[in-house]
């Protein structure tokens, strides 16, 4: 198999691993059964348990930001914009992959560069929205990423209480009476 498409198999059986057993109770054994390889071959591909995991973390991570990014460039509209924000956020939860376990319920945030990792999805969908909010309103930088940080937070928290609630809404509708409180506050300030 090629090098590439071997990476993207161990990466993908590291994710069911990870996701069902975290990374404490995760073994490199279980993952190289899982990938159908030797754990000589799993070790030529990530020299660690560590590495395999922040490999596949900055992959989930890389994903929800892109997802976000595109969310808002998707649009002029701020109000179409807010909603499909916050729905990037409940389609990542809802994947069934999971990977937003490994971002936003790491069981490793002890550890620095998982801490980097994690707070990069924060900072850079903030800043993204950031740059929406003070093109749009005018307020200053630090305003404007206050806000960001605030609808980031909203979406990530309702996103995850959602999928465990299991409340018998949709994702579509949970996304929306989300998207419907955001916008009812970050509608109320006036485009410049």
């Amino acid at each position: 198999m090629p090098r590439r498409e071997r990476r993207a198999q161990l990466l993908d059986s590291a994710l069911e691993i990870f996701v069902a057993q975290g990374y404490h109770s995760a073994a490199m054994d279980d993952i190289a059964d899982r990938a159908g390889v030797s754990k000589p071959v799993l070790y030529q591909h990530f020299p660690g348990k560590l590495d395999l995991y922040l490999a596949l973390l900055e992959q989930s991570c890389d994903h929800v930001i892109e997802k976000v990014r595109d969310a808002l460039a998707s649009t002029t509209d701020n109000k179409q914009r807010v909603d499909a924000t916050i729905d990037a956020f409940f389609a990542y939860v809802a994947s069934e992959s999971g990977a937003f376990r490994l971002v936003f319920e790491s069981d490793l945030t002890n550890e620095p560069a998982v801490r980097d990792q994690v707070d990069r999805v924060t900072n850079e969908c903030a800043e993204a929205i950031a740059d929406v909010i003070a093109d749009d309103t005018g307020l200053p930088r630090a305003a404007s990423l206050l806000l960001a940080v605030s609808l980031v937070g909203m979406a990530q928290q309702s996103s995850r209480f959602w999928l465990e609630a299991d409340g018998g809404i949709a994702r579509e509708q949970a996304a929306a009476l989300v998207s419907a409180l955001a916008w009812r506050g970050i509608g109320g300030y006036p485009k410049s």
